[in-house]
């Protein structure tokens, strides 16, 4: 008697992006930008940002 073998197929991981144009990009410094809701307060945001434990401005 002979085994049957049944191979599963894998699904492929869908990668989903985020969509840039809804969101604007703030400028830390020359290295770091990051993107916050277009509704949001940059200068809140980039305040909050240098605030976090570890930020070292080098």
């Amino acid at each position: 008697m002979k085994g049957i073998i049944v191979m599963s197929e894998k699904k492929q991981n869908e990668i989903k992006s985020v969509d840039l144009t809804k969101l604007q990009e703030v400028i830390i410094d020359s290295r770091t930008r990051i993107y916050i809701a277009i509704n949001a307060d940059p200068e809140e945001a980039r305040s909050r940002y240098l605030e976090r434990v570890g930020y070292k401005k080098l």
